[in-house]
């Protein structure tokens, strides 16, 4: 697979998520220009409430790309949702606030928020489904761990634009305009990555493989499916809150609330390949299997430093924690949906199964985290959540069949031979 086609491939997944991830830094920002209110802890929630509300298009998009994605082409789908996600993402930035157009500017948002939302419903089963489908079967872990991997240094870029602008300007310019700069940013790469893609070669072509026994239950596959993205979900999108929460509830400002989350994404983004390459070689299930049971037994104490101390050393010291082994299970995770799927329904599949996690937990998860904090008053409640989805997140894993080559191949093939599976 040439540098180029994964550039291409890997290149839209993480701008769709930078997108994402640039709104849940910015939330602070976004709420005082959109959504004025006389309680700012309200004003946080209507913000939150809007980045929720692009995960409710999440499921329609995977439907509308997702089959594109499989009855004419991985590329076409990815060219439709770059472009989508271009589109929204300008349209943000260049939103009047509400103090110059009233309440049509946070409708606008909203419906900014859908289009985006439409678009990333489709882009994670197509582009995931190419990068299994154009690797070596004996590197579809490596491979398909680039996806959570150029999703993690998105976050880690949008936090160092958010770091960048928040020590270049002021708090009032910050909010006045610093934020919409970071959209801009992103949206200039959209031109880049649509030439890029267009020279994809197609991966939807020849016959369908005969099936495997390990897929012939594939909606059970779904089902196991849906809880481990579901759990990874959750994870992920608690420590992208790293930033509003040590503003928010930590006190910090917001220079060192950004650093909160570099450091995390940069763990993650480190690990991520890592663990694909482990799952090539050991197996799927030993690497997710073990990683989310460590990430599960240091949760509460890393909240429970963090909330104690107060201190930035103690935060990006469990930012690192917690991102370390959040990253190594996320590439085998991905790898083992996406092979074990049959290629007919791959990208359909991959996106409904994303999305729907995605839309029940991915979009409640701040908002849910900011009530508990605000309901119970209780530093330590993003940390039960996170713990909660980690366990969900084992209990689905536990269950789902390996489908790693290295594991499935008979001990009397030859190295090669071990390789020769289905695609």
């Amino acid at each position: 697979m040439p540098a180029r086609d994964v550039l291409a491939v890997v290149a839209g997944n993480g701008l769709e998520f930078y997108d994402f991830i640039a709104y849940a830094f910015f939330a602070l920002q976004i709420s005082r220009t959109f959504f004025p209110a006389r309680s700012p802890g309200t004003s946080l929630l209507l913000s939150l409430a809007t980045f929720g509300a692009g995960f409710l298009m999440r499921p329609l998009g995977a439907l509308v790309l997702g089959r594109l994605a499989d009855r004419v082409g991985r590329r076409p789908a990815m060219l439709v949702s770059f472009s989508l996600m271009g589109v929204g993402m300008v349209g943000l930035a260049l939103t009047p606030s509400y103090a110059s157009i009233g309440l049509a500017a946070p409708l606008l948002v909203i419906g900014w928020r859908l289009v985006q939302g439409f678009s990333v419903g489709g882009e994670v089963g197509a582009s995931l489904a190419y990068l299994v489908e154009a690797a070596p079967p004996e590197r579809r872990g490596l491979y398909s761990s680039l996806q959570p991997m150029t999703a993690d240094a998105a976050a880690f870029c949008a936090g160092l634009v958010g770091f960048a602008l928040s020590s270049a300007l002021t708090p009032g310019s910050l909010d006045a305009y610093g934020w919409r700069i970071a959209f801009l940013i992103g949206a200039a790469i959209v031109p880049v990555g649509l030439v890029l893609r267009r020279a994809l070669p197609e991966t939807l072509a020849g016959p369908e493989p005969p099936p495997r026994p390990a897929i012939s239950g594939y909606r059970a596959v779904a089902v196991l499916g849906f809880g481990m993205l579901a759990s990874g979900t959750v994870i992920g999108y608690v420590q992208d809150y790293f930033t509003t929460y040590a503003a928010d509830t930590l006190g910090m400002s917001p220079r060192l609330a950004f650093l909160a989350t570099m450091v995390s994404a940069f763990s993650m983004m480190c690990c991520d390949p890592l663990g694909g390459w482990l799952s090539d070689r050991v197996g799927r299930r030993p690497v997710m299997i073990v990683s989310t049971a460590l990430l599960a037994g240091c949760t509460y104490p890393v909240f429970f430093a963090i909330a104690r101390f107060h201190s930035p050393a103690v935060l990006y010291g469990g930012c690192v924690l917690l991102g370390i082994f959040t990253g190594l299970n996320q590439g085998p995770v991905v790898a083992a949906l996406a092979e074990t799927l049959p290629r007919r329904v791959r990208a359909g599949s991959l996106s409904l199964i994303y999305a729907l996690a995605i839309a029940v937990f991915g979009g409640t998860t701040q908002f849910v985290v900011k009530w508990l904090l605000r309901a119970t008053g209780n530093a330590l409640a993003p940390g039960w959540y996170m713990l909660g989805a980690a366990l969900l997140g084992l209990a689905s894993m536990s269950l789902l069949k390996e489908s790693a080559p290295v594991r499935l191949a008979s001990p009397g093939l030859t190295r090669r031979g071990r390789f020769q599976l289905w695609m």
